[in-house]
């Protein structure tokens, strides 16, 4: 557990990571963390991504209701997906009620990043991100309840999350690779920052998904992408794609793939 009273940021992250390996160990699945509280009532489920865009704070080790919760997350790293071998669940499961994400900066645990208040409903899923903090800004957060409800067999979902100030709203492409945008359907027309699209369900296979400005006319499309990233998916699987600002803020923005089924 993280304490502001170690002796060295060194120390620390050693210890950290001692005690998220050891809240990994007992995982038995891929879905599903060990929780947090090693919950015994209603549940709900959490992850956590970093899109911090202050490269002085980053990285940071998150702590969950006083538990390690991640060490060590630089921008666009998500927990617990990332916690130590052998857990790569996509989601940590914790009680329901009122929670807390703590974050801290990993070179120097004694500076307190962030604090993020979660309200977990029992049998839901969040993603928690931690956004802002360009050129020293207050780093905010925003929450998303994550439909993952079962898939139509032999499909997939994808969904987008836009968490780009910079971009603003978007047109929403999801395509085949290298299919021409100008005779493409936007899945999602004026997405706006901090706005989801709920999902598109699809055939397994590699897509590509990629944003424009809104209103940018069919012709100049290709030419206006701002955000691609090439997404593959099985069948019975779901994934969320976000787009978001550089580590710094503004532009080139990134795309990025979360793994939510």
């Amino acid at each position: 557990m993280i304490v502001s009273n170690r002796p060295s940021a060194a120390r620390a992250l050693r210890l950290t990571s001692m005690a998220v390996a050891t809240l990994v160990a007992a995982a038995c699945g891929t879905k599903d963390a060990p929780g947090p509280l090693q919950p015994s009532g209603a549940v709900g489920r959490v992850r956590f991504v970093n899109l911090i865009t202050d490269p002085a704070r980053n990285p940071v080790n998150a702590i969950f209701d006083g538990v390690p919760f991640g060490v060590n997350l630089t921008y666009t790293t998500s927990t617990p997906a990332s916690l130590p071998s052998p857990s790569t669940a996509f989601y940590s499961s914790t009680l329901a009620g009122a929670r807390s994400i703590v974050l801290k900066k990993t070179a120097d645990t004694t500076v307190t990043v962030a604090t993020i208040a979660v309200t977990v409903t029992a049998d839901n899923d969040y993603t928690v991100f931690a956004t802002g903090g360009t050129g020293g800004t207050a780093v905010s957060s925003f929450i998303t309840g994550d439909s993952n409800t079962p898939i139509a067999t032999g499909q997939t979902r994808i969904r987008v999350v836009n968490m780009s100030p910079a971009a603003g709203a978007v047109d929403v492409f999801i395509t085949p690779a290298n299919a021409d945008l100008a005779a493409a359907t936007p899945v999602a027309a004026g997405l706006a920052n901090r706005a989801v699209f709920a999902g598109a369900t699809l055939a397994p296979g590699t897509y590509s998904v990629r944003t424009v400005p809104a209103g940018t006319a069919a012709g100049a499309r290709t030419a206006a992408v701002n955000s691609t990233v090439a997404v593959t998916v099985a069948a019975g699987n779901g994934r969320t794609v976000v787009v978001a600002d550089a580590p710094a803020g503004g532009t080139p923005l990134r795309s990025f793939v979360l793994s939510d089924q």
